[in-house]
């Protein structure tokens, strides 16, 4: 953690990009680097259920009768979440928000509570190179090492070289129309929101197509400016 400013208020901040553009591995190179804490909708909603708390009642509810949870439970979950000490520090939120009536809505939760969202981190990528990306990927499905048609293949064809084994395995909408989709989708609903973060002056831009280490410390340069 040399040279690096660890926060000493709340320092929220918002993750934005597509399907594969390395949100959750930079979230956690972030939460190592300044204390923070990663909260995704998923585990929040999965937290929630499991604690039996009031809000996860709800959001169990709904689930099993097969409905969307609504905005409004997904910001009680988020308000009980940081009440608790580890997000002190501050939090990195991972797929929420993804509607500028969320950020609204998280804007005035934050308010409540005397805090605000110091940085929206766009993660910037190439759709071709994206399409590209993750339509090559595969795994062992003996060890789970992971491979790719252009970037890294196997010494020997259809054996991992980790373990040996040859049951290879791609996901099902690891393929180029689910990811075109995806990203189109992605773009659809984000664009709003870009805009929204860059009228209050705290949207930040990162070339995700960059070596991840690249992307890493670009990434801290921009919490540490914002720290500041």
């Amino acid at each position: 953690m040399d040279g690096v400013k660890i926060p000493q208020t709340a320092a929220n901040l918002v993750l934005l990009g597509p399907p594969g553009a390395g949100k959750g591995t930079q979230a956690r190179m972030l939460e190592e680097t300044f204390g923070l804490v990663q909260l995704s909708t998923g585990d929040l909603l999965r937290a929630a259920v499991a604690a039996g708390t009031e809000a996860g009642r709800a959001a169990k509810a709904v689930m099993e009768a097969g409905d969307l949870v609504s905005d409004e439970i997904v910001i009680a979950i988020l308000r009980d979440r940081l009440a608790e000490a580890d997000c002190a520090s501050g939090v990195i939120l991972d797929g929420f928000p993804r509607t500028t009536v969320q950020a609204e809505a998280l804007d005035g939760l934050l308010a409540d509570i005397g805090q605000d969202i110091r940085a929206a981190i766009s993660l910037e990528v190439d759709d071709s190179a994206m399409v590209t990306r993750i339509s090559g990927r595969y795994t062992c499905g003996g060890c789970g090492e992971g491979y790719h048609d252009s970037f890294k293949t196997s010494a020997v064809e259809g054996k991992c070289d980790k373990c040996g084994g040859s049951e290879m395995k791609r996901r099902a909408d690891d393929n180029a129309e689910t990811v075109t989709q995806r990203l189109v989708a992605y773009h659809a609903q984000t664009a709003p929101l870009i805009s929204y973060y860059d009228a209050r002056g705290v949207l930040a831009r990162v070339d995700a197509m960059a070596p991840i280490g690249d992307v890493a410390k670009e990434l801290n340069a921009v919490v540490t400016a914002t720290l500041a």
